[in-house]
């Protein structure tokens, strides 16, 4: 599943394509919205909270949707879609969403959610999600408690859970915790001063990966673009230990996580 990087990635694409400019398609595949028609509205932005995209809308509404596994945005120019047979992108099975300005084409494959809703309305979606890691008002404070207070759950599991904290996938967790050499089975509560530092660090690679020319890059060396995460039975960067992989979690929502037995002793 993307994380809270990749998905400020398609944010950022999508506004290129429609900021500021007047939908002149807007076609929601989607079951309870399938009657709904935006062409004529405005795209104000596209913003994020953790995993989830917002495409605020200028009538006052905002389109919500999530990738989970599967889904991507594709753009391409519209005058390529012009009359073409039935092969033309847009007549995808696996296109939920089109968003088309007379210049660009914004497909929607594969998508996991999707709901519109009022702008004012957004929290009622959001609402049961922890401090997004990427925010501009992240309070550190606040995700640290949030972390600290769930006592004898695995630390590579509570980083994992939206709830606590929004943005971060099995990539992130994995490379947070093997910079602080701590064990992904930890338990939360005992962490003390060390949430906060997991938190900041979070915060630091996601941003980095934001700005690297792939997604998920977590290293300033192109040759490896991460220290563990898949990179089990190969030397641990810091100690040439062979890194591990183990679970965290409980079944059936398991998620593997990658670790230096040596470095991340403990838990």
């Amino acid at each position: 599943m993307p994380e809270g990087d990749s998905v400020v990635r398609v944010a950022r694409r999508l506004d290129a394509a429609l900021a500021g400019q007047v939908l002149v398609r807007g076609e929601l595949r989607w079951p309870d919205l399938g009657g709904v028609d935006l062409a004529g509205v405005g795209v104000v932005a596209n913003a994020t909270y953790g995993k989830h995209l917002l495409t605020r809308l200028a009538d006052g509404r905002t389109l919500h949707t999530h990738l989970r596994m599967e889904g991507r945005w594709r753009l391409v120019r519209t005058a390529d879609l012009a009359p073409a047979g039935p092969s033309r992108a847009d007549r995808s099975p696996q296109v939920r969403a089109v968003l088309a300005t007379e210049r660009w084409t914004c497909l929607g494959l594969e998508l996991g959610l999707m709901d519109l809703v009022p702008t004012a309305e957004e929290d009622r979606l959001l609402g049961h999600l922890g401090p997004d890691v990427l925010g501009a008002d992240l309070d550190v404070a606040a995700a640290t408690d949030r972390i600290l207070a769930q006592g004898g759950r695995g630390i590579g599991e509570v980083l994992l859970d939206q709830r606590v904290v929004a943005g971060l996938g099995t990539i992130f967790m994995t490379e947070t915790l093997w910079a602080h050499r701590i064990s992904p089975w930890a338990p939360a509560g005992s962490l003390g001063q060390s949430a906060a530092d997991l938190v900041r660090t979070a915060r630091s690679l996601l941003l980095r990966s934001v700005a690297a020319r792939q997604p998920g890059t977590t290293t300033d060396d192109p040759r490896r673009p991460t220290n563990v995460y898949g990179r089990d039975r190969r030397p641990c960067p810091r100690c040439g230990a062979p890194v591990a992989r183990g679970e965290v979690g409980r079944a059936p929502t398991t998620r593997r996580v990658f670790f230096c037995p040596r470095c991340q002793a403990g838990g």
